[in-house]
């Protein structure tokens, strides 16, 4: 077969098993060259699922999916286990609008047990599977693959805690992707493998250990002595110590990219009695020398150039988190207190140059937003300037810490939020929906949203002379602005600013929005409509007495924001309105109450209603319908207007 191609003839994970090992490796390249085919054209999560091909290949031979539960954590390695499974026409159009997701995803395959996006994750839904399936007398495997970032985040070790502690049949693999193998482990380690569940290797383990533990100690010295033999021992025992000490069997630690060799370990484990750790070591970037040189890189790229590894540039300015990373190196010139403080996302939050300028002030928690968050208000505690440079999607897991620990203390942590609104191809785990809603509701909590990357760098300069919370949410990628420089202008916290002036409407835009309200407010004007364009940087506080401006002045108010509608920026504008007893009406733009797929940007704003010109349109079909002479609230959701009348809530 060596003269075809092998993944024409894989329409499901069955049809590995006819294949033979020399076999397998000629798939394991097909698949890597349809991995770069396709993400050097649309980009994608690259180093990772280049490394875990071989993976995806040695558990679909030994398990059998979809009657086994195969879930990928964060599924930033799941994309050899799409084309296994019958999506490798569909891998053609990855991420793009109408085509397959970039994780896994329940509507998409059977194969695909949950929808991922986040991490850390696997191992709660594996030990819930796994309960629920002893509970009803069913049978089938449970097997979790996670990556060794995965267990840097709370959540795995809670639940590696309770799997443990209920010895549920569960098999987990850790793909381990943060460290080379060498010839020598292997070797030792396929030996190690083939014994560890083997009962009379635990029984003499366990015997090692209570002989440890039995040895007396008798003075400062012998303690000391004892103390040093002891973790000898235990080193001796490890990686598998850990989690063994944690109820869960350990086989490991064997070559990612070792077919036959994963097979067996699989297969130990599938035989299992309990939970069992597979400790999987992969290669990131595996088959790309750019990736392999530089994972981080590749870790999530936009389209590259496959023969030289070089990214295509996106736009013609600086990209938001750009100008975050300069200025806050700029910052922390001056303030000597300003420490960063990033979840796993050095390069992708912009704080690379600030990790290699300010290394005793920059701290990477790992996969543990809520750690991050709670470190941050304890250096405030202690007298420094907290920055948190955190994803919109990824902040939500903090929730709590932002209330109790951040916003009840007032402490003066700033949040840059990035990636806020739709942020395209990453689908609907990523997009950044809901930040003003959840950030708005905290008592204390300052929100803001530039117009542009200039405006970005102003309120970051601005928000280091506040000494309260502070979050600033800011989109992925390029803005308006085509070159910023250092030198950053004054804001008088809490104020708009007046874009555009006009006697008709008025349109208060959050953040990126504002560029589409200008364009829509040009195509109204050509329907001899004027509109008041308002740059609403600031979602909370409003402004009041800009507010209260425009509700006496104009007829009609329009609310735009790359936000939930359910608690966003229009809600706000609504309450207050009706609270100054507003007579006009009102019309409030955002994103829809349900999860928004996979797509370019500028695709999604125009399935939603929200780029320039669909704006303009929604505006003029409001004001024909709307010409009640009372106040109306038009919902950007309903085709209908609904009456705002006293007593009733706003948006």
């Amino acid at each position: 077969m060596s003269g075809r191609s092998l993944l024409e003839l894989i329409e499901g994970p069955e049809d590995l098993r006819t294949l033979s090992h020399r076999e397998l490796y000629q798939l394991a390249g097909e698949i890597r060259d349809l991995i770069l085919q396709v993400t050097s054209k649309v980009g994608g999560h690259l180093a990772s699922s280049l490394g875990a091909v071989e993976l995806a290949i040695a558990i679909h031979r030994v398990f059998r999916s979809p009657r086994d539960r195969i879930l990928w954590d964060v599924g930033h390695q799941a994309y050899a286990h799409k084309i296994l499974t019958g999506r490798k026409e569909g891998f053609l159009r990855l991420r793009q609008k109408g085509g397959i997701s970039g994780f896994p995803k329940r509507e998409e395959s059977p194969h695909d047990v949950m929808d991922a996006g986040h991490s850390s994750t696997a191992i709660s839904y594996a030990l819930g599977l796994a309960i629920a399936r002893d509970l009803l007398g069913e049978d089938y495997h449970v097997v979790a693959v996670i990556g060794d970032g995965s267990l840097t985040g709370g959540l795995s070790f809670e639940a590696l805690n309770q799997l443990g502690h209920l010895k549920k049949r569960v098999v987990l693999v850790l793909n381990d992707n943060g460290m080379s193998i060498s010839r020598n482990v292997g070797a030792l380690s396929t030996y190690l493998s083939q014994l560890r569940l083997n009962p009379r290797y635990r029984r003499l383990k366990d015997e090692i250990k209570l002989l440890v533990d039995s040895v007396p100690v008798v003075g400062q010295a012998a303690d000391r002595a004892i103390h040093a033999l002891k973790e000898r021992i235990k080193n001796f025992l490890i990686p598998e110590y850990i989690f063994e000490e944690l109820g869960i069997q350990y086989v490991g630690a064997v070559d990612g990219h070792d077919i036959a060799a994963m097979e067996k370990d699989l297969s130990l484990a599938k035989d299992a009695d309990g939970p069992v750790l597979v400790h999987v070591i992969t290669k990131k970037g595996m088959g790309y020398p750019p990736a392999e040189r530089n994972p981080e890189l590749y870790h999530g790229v936009g389209p590259f150039h496959r023969e030289t590894g070089k990214i295509k540039p996106s736009g013609e300015g600086p990209s938001y988190t750009a100008v975050f990373g300069r200025t806050l190196c700029r910052m922390a010139e001056r303030e000597r207190k300003l420490v960063a403080i990033t979840a796993a996302m050095r390069l992708g939050t912009g704080l690379e140059e600030f990790s290699r300028q300010f290394p005793s002030r920059f701290f990477d928690v790992g996969i543990a937003e809520q750690h991050a968050v709670t470190l941050a208000a304890g250096l405030a505690l202690g007298g420094m300037r907290p920055v948190v440079a955190i994803y919109s999607t990824f902040l939500q897991r903090a929730f709590d810490q932002l209330v109790q620990e951040i916003c009840l203390q007032r402490l003066p942590v700033i949040f840059a939020v990035d990636r806020a609104g739709l942020v395209g191809e990453d689908g609907a785990t990523h997009h950044g929906a809901f930040d003003l809603s959840y950030l708005r509701l905290m008592p204390g909590m300052t929100v803001a949203a530039p117009k542009d990357q200039e405006e970005l760098r102003d309120l970051l300069w601005a928000a280091l002379e506040r000494h309260e919370p502070v979050a600033i949410r800011y989109p992925k990628g390029e803005g308006p602005s085509r070159r910023v420089d250092e030198q950053p202008k004054r804001i008088i916290w809490g104020t708009w600013e007046v874009l555009r002036e006009g006697k008709d409407l008025a349109i208060l835009a959050v953040g990126r929005m504002v560029e589409n309200a200008l364009v829509a407010a040009e195509i109204l004007a050509g329907r001899s409509l004027e509109a008041k364009v308002v740059n609403a940087r600031f979602v909370k506080p409003l402004d009041m007495a800009m507010l209260e401006g425009i509700a006496s002045s104009f007829p009609v108010v329009v609310t735009l924001e790359e936000n939930s509608l359910a608690g966003g920026f229009g809600e706000g504008v609504a309450s207050a309105l009706q609270s100054m007893g507003f007579s006009g009406s009102f019309l409030s733009l955002g994103l829809p109450d349900r999860f928004v797929g996979h797509g370019k940007v500028e695709e999604l704003w125009e399935e939603l209603g929200l780029d320039g010109p669909r704006v303009a349109e929604r505006i003029w079909e409001a004001m024909k319908k709307g010409k009640t002479g009372k106040t109306s609230h038009f919902n950007a959701g309903e085709a209908s207007l609904r009456l705002l009348r006293g007593g009733e809530g706003g948006a």
